[in-house]
């Protein structure tokens, strides 16, 4: 592996500095592991779920080099150009020292867009870029991607483990990015912030912040405010739209609202309206 200072507009993460900043008294995260290289920050998370860890567990890898995006999607990152980062939760398991009950199974789909709503919220803060999010948990810039996020229940992970992985094009040049899509990167996209340590604690600082908001409210994404936050960013709303199914079938029509349990609700030009639990959705000019 080359040295991580060969390439002075990707300096190394430091995780001293990051656990101090982000492993604090009353704080969501507990533990942070920040690795040189790994195959994938979901799997390691996964991992350690097996194995017992409590939640509040951090992974972030400089180098990731066998991540899955949706549908298996392969989604690799070269040394230091981006941000990989995967976090691992328990929101079945009641806190009541927080005053946090456990959160129905039938909520969990809201954690990938409430790690959505953390990173657009970052990312036009900090990186002053104009981004949005395209149901269910990517960020666009324009038409190109910008960022991924995937969530994954863990089997055999004890009380109800879910893992949120998160990766971001923070300095990607061109030559970098997939070739089989659109993607761009923070650097690409002229934003005025691409030094990752800040991006990395504002983006944790912000889903330990929603996801508390959630929790306290039991699960309840109305309640909390997430609902609402996640539809403000939403471009997909009031678009026209193509939605390839997991079935393979594929539904067209206007995307109409994000219902309670985090679906996107698509009226077809026969005026019916079906809420869409899964899908890839392409936005139609």
């Amino acid at each position: 592996m080359s040295s991580p200072y060969t390439d002075l507009d990707r300096p190394p993460l430091n995780a001293q500095r990051l656990a101090s900043a982000l492993v604090t008294e009353g704080g969501v995260w507990t533990r942070l592991d920040l690795r040189a290289e790994t195959g994938s920050t979901n799997a390691d998370a996964a991992d350690a779920a097996r194995a017992g860890e409590p939640e509040g567990l951090v992974v972030v890898a400089e180098t990731q080099t066998a991540g899955r995006g949706r549908r298996e999607r392969a989604w690799t990152s070269p040394p230091r150009a981006g941000i990989t980062a995967s976090v691992l939760l328990r929101p079945g398991v009641a806190v009541p020292e927080r005053e946090w009950p456990a959160a129905p199974p039938a909520a969990y789909g809201w954690l990938p867009l409430l790690a959505g709503v953390a990173l657009v919220e970052t990312v036009n803060r900090l990186a002053e870029v104009p981004a949005v999010l395209k149901w269910p948990n990517d960020l666009m810039v324009g038409d190109l991607k910008c960022a991924g996020i995937l969530a994954e229940g863990v089997p055999n992970g004890g009380a109800a483990a879910v893992v949120v992985g998160i990766g971001l094009n923070v300095t990607s040049r061109t030559g970098e990015l997939p070739p089989d899509r659109p993607a761009t990167s923070l650097q690409l996209a002229g934003a005025t912030m691409t030094d990752r340590d800040p991006l990395l604690r504002a983006l944790l600082r912000g889903v330990g912040t929603w996801y508390a908001r959630w929790r306290l409210a039991g699960g309840d994404a109305e309640a909390s405010g997430l609902a609402e936050a996640y539809r403000h960013h939403c471009a997909t709303i009031g678009r026209s739209v193509r939605v390839r199914l997991p079935s393979g079938d594929e539904l067209a029509g206007e995307a109409t609202a994000v219902d309670a349990e985090g679906q996107l609700v698509v009226r077809t030009a026969e005026g019916r309206s079906q809420s869409v639990a899964a899908g890839d959705v392409l936005h139609v000019r």
